[in-house]
């Protein structure tokens, strides 16, 4: 791993089970994501458009034996890439939130980027599956993504008769979340009573 200042990391992970890279330039540039799973690739280019970030993400994985190790291991190496790309934590707003409506569906993130690594996730996928995408892993990637990036994170479907227009609207939701708490803020030390994350 390593990091390239100002806001911008690389990492990787090679493992039995997956191979996944990730360049990340928190303040723009262009998005080029490649996963085994089209719906999954299509999640995580809203993730990142939304949120406003320039993304390169390669993920490759035993998707013969189903996409949970490449969900979470992709979430890990992101969430490891947006901690690197913050460095010390005290140059960004750190609190937000988002609610987006997309047709049926409704979805509110509420997120803090301080070095708490905490999900809440709850939310009913009328439909099982889309593509080779089970819903179910949607969850496991997020946990994966605040276990290493120090993020809470708040991730409430409100409703949704579509887990297609649900899920991708928990992805915008927490990339809109993140552009406003990952924004560059004037001043010095974290946001913090305590002066210290």
């Amino acid at each position: 791993m390593d990091q390239t200042p100002p806001r911008q990391a690389r990492t990787s992970r090679s493992t039995r089970e997956t191979e996944i890279s990730v360049s990340i330039a928190l303040d723009g540039g262009a998005v080029r994501i490649e996963t085994p799973c089209g719906f999954f690739t299509h999640m995580l280019t809203a993730l990142a458009s939304y949120a406003g970030w320039g993304l390169e993400l390669a993920a490759e994985g035993d998707h013969h034996v189903d996409l949970h190790h490449t969900a979470e291991d992709t979430g890990l190496v992101l969430g490891d890439a947006l901690s690197l790309a913050l460095g010390d934590f005290s140059g960004h707003r750190r609190f937000a939130s988002a609610l987006v409506p997309m047709d049926d569906a409704l979805a509110e993130a509420a997120l803090d980027a301080g070095r708490r690594p905490f999900l809440h996730f709850e939310a009913d996928f009328p439909q099982p599956s889309a593509g080779t995408w089970d819903f179910c892993l949607t969850e496991e990637f997020f946990r994966a993504l605040v276990t290493r990036a120090g993020w809470t994170l708040h991730l409430t479907g409100r409703r949704g008769r579509n887990s297609h227009h649900l899920c991708e609207a928990l992805f915008k939701a927490t990339g809109i979340a993140a552009a406003s708490a990952l924004a560059p803020r004037t001043g010095t030390g974290p946001v913090s009573t305590k002066g210290v994350l």
